[in-house]
């Protein structure tokens, strides 16, 4: 299988599978079929946030995001917040207000579109390592930023921004399907622990969880409740190092991965696995396995910080692991990332 973008595709990836153009990826996966399935779990009509408010973290997680910073429209000198329409039309009752945000796309509750995370691949076995992204789209033609940083900081010209591959792909498909609960709060507490797949197999046989293919899997790992008291009270102790995530050095999980089906990885921490200290390096060259098997080889989108142990604790109690899962990203053309508002229905 070849493409017009690449005659080899990475060791382990899915390139071409579903189509030489495709920009879904394992989103595919999630079919009418399995959204119907999906609905089946709405039994009690509950609906649980999946979100943390936007403005959550207050600690500094990653110093190149920001929080939102909120603003006023004007009109003219005056800030357009609780302005009498009076004022540009005699006679009129109104009261208007209207904003605008500013802010870091990947700061709260998020999802990593596919063009997040690529890597440097031969495409065509000639030797030259291209910046390469999901299905062979690459850097400086579809995935367009101001330089060509492989080669000397080369300028690139405009328009910038995902003209693949971006997060619009992900609100296009109306990102909802069967959420599966894997609750390792519940086995590992809050408490700095690399979950491999001999674990997680543990975990999932001992609280009776099955994947199938099209499942949308939600690891809980309590970190969103800290984050919750450290927003509120500032004192509270914080160690964004303190949760369990999964272990992306473990070839067996990244293997499972594969292997499960799943459309898609949701946390409550930042990163969905376990980030390792800067000087770790797999063997296959990245400091981030995990992202680069699910976002490069697989077209596996991953959602970090979403708030689930409200709904992992009533899934808990009632027996249960499966829901809707709903949560769309912002549709806006070129972004690499986009915060979400998320629902869980059972």
């Amino acid at each position: 299988m070849t493409s017009p973008r690449w005659s080899q595709r990475p060791p382990g990836a899915n390139w071409g599978d579903f189509g030489p153009d495709d920009q879904l990826g394992r989103l595919n996966l999630i079919t009418p079929e399995r959204r119907r399935a999906a609905g089946a779990e709405m039994r009690e009509g509950m609906a649980f946030c999946l979100s943390l408010p936007l403005d959550v973290p207050r600690a500094v997680l990653n110093p190149r995001r920001f929080p939102p910073v909120l603003s006023f429209s004007m009109r003219g000198e005056d800030p357009a917040f609780n302005y009498p329409m009076d004022k540009v039309n005699p006679g009129q009752t109104d009261i208007v207000c209207d904003d605008r945000v500013t802010m870091s796309l990947q700061y709260s509750t998020q999802w990593d579109a596919l063009c997040h995370i690529g890597c440097q691949h031969d495409a065509f076995g000639d030797g030259i390592f291209r910046a390469t992204y999901y299905n062979g789209f690459r850097a400086c033609e579809e995935v367009r930023g101001p330089y060509d940083y492989l080669n000397n900081r080369a300028p690139v010209a405009g328009p910038y921004g995902a003209q693949a591959l971006g997060i619009e792909r992900m609100a296009e498909a109306a990102v909802q399907g069967r959420g599966v609960m894997i609750d390792l709060h519940a086995h590992t507490g809050l408490a700095r622990v690399p979950v491999g797949y001999d674990r997680l197999m543990r975990i999932l046989d001992t609280d009776r969880v099955a994947v199938e293919p099209g499942d949308i899997l939600c690891f809980r790992t309590g970190f969103d409740r800290a984050l919750l008291a450290h927003h509120a009270d500032a004192a509270y102790p914080f160690d964004q190092h303190l949760c369990a995530g999964l272990d992306g050095t473990d070839e067996k999980l990244l293997a499972w991965i594969d292997g499960c089906g799943a459309a898609a990885l949701v946390s409550d921490n930042e990163a969905v696995e376990l980030l390792p200290d800067a000087s770790f390096t797999a063997p296959h060259g990245t400091r981030i396995p995990l992202h680069n098997l699910c976002l490069f080889k697989l077209g596996m989108p991953l959602g970090e910080m979403f708030l689930l142990s409200d709904l992992a604790d009533w899934l808990r109690a009632n027996r249960r692991f499966r829901f809707l899962f709903t949560a769309p990203p912002l549709r806006l053309p070129g972004a690499a990332g986009s915060p979400v508002t998320g629902v869980g229905t059972v």
